[in-house]
């Protein structure tokens, strides 16, 4: 069946079977930000945004987002030039293996736009769907206090 999405802020029609899940469709289409994890919704390997919020695209069927907004990691910066929040989780030394990290970056971005200013257990909270098996969260905190406070300055 095709389904139309709006993804990135472009809209796009896709193919998809009835119980495709999202996750594989954005992967499909060339969106490869998200990752496979768990498959159960605990890792946040494949989070996306929704409307401005963190889900984990391995449980949503694709149909049930038609014409919502997706925002994947790929909207935020380029390789030539990052997003303030992907900066600081490099000037944190916030990413090892990477695997996690759009999800983490995505989560950070939704709390941001939220709460410009969270204290440390608004940040605890928000990225409480997120598991890192190499940093741990020391540095990932820091580096969202570091995001809150670059966004401040511009």
């Amino acid at each position: 069946m095709k389904i139309t999405l709006k993804i990135n802020g472009k809209m796009r029609v896709v193919e998809a079977g009835p119980g495709e899940i999202l996750l594989d469709v954005l992967r499909r289409e060339g969106y490869k930000g998200a990752k496979f994890g768990c498959g159960h919704g605990f890792c946040g390997a494949c989070t996306v945004l929704l409307d401005g919020r963190p889900v984990n695209s391995c449980l949503l069927l694709v149909g049930v987002v038609e014409g919502r907004e997706i925002t994947t990691i790929e909207a935020l910066g380029s390789v030539d030039k990052l997003h303030p929040i992907q900066e600081a989780y490099l000037d944190a030394g916030a990413v090892q293996c990477g695997y996690c990290t759009p999800g983490f970056i995505l989560s950070t971005k939704a709390l941001l736009d939220e709460k410009p200013e969270p204290t440390e257990e608004e940040i605890k909270q928000a990225l409480d769907g997120n598991y890192c098996r190499c940093t741990g969260y020391v540095k990932i905190i820091d580096a969202v206090k570091l995001a809150a406070k670059k966004r401040k300055k511009r």
